[in-house]
Protein backbone atom coordinates (compact mmCIF):
# COMPACT_ATOMS: atom_id res chain seq x y z
CA UNK A 1 0.00 0.00 0.00
CA UNK A 2 1.06 3.75 -0.60
CA UNK A 3 2.03 5.75 2.02
CA UNK A 4 -0.68 8.58 2.07
CA UNK A 5 1.18 11.01 2.87
CA UNK A 6 3.14 10.75 -0.37
CA UNK A 7 -0.53 10.39 -2.73
CA UNK A 8 -1.78 13.09 -5.02
CA UNK A 9 -4.93 14.23 -4.22
CA UNK A 10 -6.45 11.96 -7.66
CA UNK A 11 -4.71 8.90 -6.10
CA UNK A 12 -6.06 9.23 -2.59
CA UNK A 13 -9.53 9.92 -3.78
CA UNK A 14 -9.55 7.05 -6.09
CA UNK A 15 -8.45 4.74 -3.41
CA UNK A 16 -10.62 6.26 -0.82
CA UNK A 17 -13.48 6.17 -3.61
CA UNK A 18 -12.67 2.18 -3.56
CA UNK A 19 -12.68 1.98 -0.12
CA UNK A 20 -16.37 3.33 0.34
CA UNK A 21 -17.14 0.56 -2.13
CA UNK A 22 -15.63 -2.03 -0.40
CA UNK A 23 -17.59 -0.90 2.98
CA UNK A 24 -20.58 -0.24 1.23
CA UNK A 25 -20.80 -3.61 0.17
CA UNK A 26 -20.00 -5.24 3.31
CA UNK A 27 -18.67 -8.63 2.28
CA UNK A 28 -16.07 -7.96 4.31
CA UNK A 29 -14.95 -9.22 7.95
CA UNK A 30 -15.26 -6.88 10.96
CA UNK A 31 -11.68 -6.68 11.54
CA UNK A 32 -10.69 -5.83 7.88
CA UNK A 33 -13.62 -2.75 7.84
CA UNK A 34 -12.29 -1.11 10.64
CA UNK A 35 -8.76 -1.45 8.73
CA UNK A 36 -10.37 0.18 5.89
CA UNK A 37 -12.18 2.60 7.89
CA UNK A 38 -9.14 4.13 9.81
CA UNK A 39 -7.72 4.46 6.04
CA UNK A 40 -10.52 6.35 4.21
CA UNK A 41 -10.47 8.24 6.97
CA UNK A 42 -6.80 9.06 6.62
CA UNK A 43 -7.69 9.39 2.61
CA UNK A 44 -9.95 11.81 3.48
CA UNK A 45 -8.02 13.99 5.26
CA UNK A 46 -5.36 13.82 2.65
CA UNK A 47 -7.58 14.93 0.43
CA UNK A 48 -9.03 17.91 2.76
CA UNK A 49 -4.79 18.41 2.76
CA UNK A 50 -4.36 18.85 -1.04
CA UNK A 51 -7.44 21.36 -1.22
CA UNK A 52 -6.49 23.25 1.30
CA UNK A 53 -3.46 23.74 -0.08
CA UNK A 54 -4.39 23.72 -3.51
CA UNK A 55 -7.34 27.28 -2.24
CA UNK A 56 -4.28 28.93 -0.72
CA UNK A 57 -2.54 28.56 -3.61
CA UNK A 58 -5.20 30.18 -6.36
CA UNK A 59 -6.00 32.78 -3.21
CA UNK A 60 -2.79 33.94 -4.36
CA UNK A 61 -3.02 34.29 -7.99
CA UNK A 62 -5.12 37.97 -8.69
CA UNK A 63 -3.88 39.14 -11.70
CA UNK A 64 -4.73 42.89 -13.10
CA UNK A 65 -3.84 45.20 -15.35
CA UNK A 66 -2.24 43.40 -18.39
CA UNK A 67 -2.68 39.81 -16.86
CA UNK A 68 0.20 40.53 -14.13
CA UNK A 69 -0.22 39.20 -10.84
CA UNK A 70 -1.84 42.54 -8.66
CA UNK A 71 -2.77 40.95 -5.30
CA UNK A 72 -4.30 38.45 -3.03
CA UNK A 73 -8.26 37.56 -3.07
CA UNK A 74 -9.69 35.07 -0.94
CA UNK A 75 -11.61 32.27 -3.19
CA UNK A 76 -15.01 30.96 -1.50
CA UNK A 77 -16.24 27.45 -2.30
CA UNK A 78 -13.27 25.62 -2.56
Amino acid sequence: MTEIAAMSFEDAMKELEAVVGKLERGDVALEESIALYERGAALRARCEERLKAAEEKVEKITLGEGGKPAGTTPVEGL
